[in-house]
């Protein structure tokens, strides 16, 4: 069995639910990532991604300097832990529509496994594992 822990980053960015859509777009331009997990002290309480400031906050027309992550935060994340079988994490992106998922530890987020995380490793020829793996165009 192949687990979560062997594809999942560990290169992780949190932020609070009242941190600004802007502050968001920022760290996730800064570090070339595509989301944010959005937490409350140590506890996950969902995810934002590059998407969810588009689709969710401006095209809704509210102001990203002044709107709140919690906002927009995609709430009820599925989580995984990072003994969990790979496959059956695809399986639960594919069920529940997702391409993240948070891997928790006894209750600490310890990393985050996606869809083109598991391409690169499962189905390397794939368009999807070609993109993934390629650097970020900034």
């Amino acid at each position: 069995m192949t687990t979560v822990g062997e594809f999942m980053t560990t290169r992780l960015v949190t932020m609070d639910g009242n941190d600004t859509l802007t502050a968001a777009a920022q760290e996730m331009r800064d570090s070339a990532i595509g989301d944010v997990v959005v937490t409350d002290g140590d506890n996950v309480v969902g995810i934002v991604t590059d998407r969810d400031i588009t689709v969710r906050g401006v095209a809704e027309n509210m102001d990203p300097s002044s709107t709140m992550l919690n906002q927009i935060t995609t709430k009820d994340v599925i989580t995984v832990s990072q003994y969990d079988d790979a496959v059956a994490a695809a399986d639960l992106m594919r069920t529940y529509a997702v391409r993240r998922l948070p891997v928790i530890d006894d209750g600490r987020l310890v990393g985050l496994i996606s869809m083109g995380d598991l391409a690169v490793e499962r189905e390397p020829q794939s368009v999807l594992a070609d993109i993934s793996a390629d650097e970020p165009n900034n």
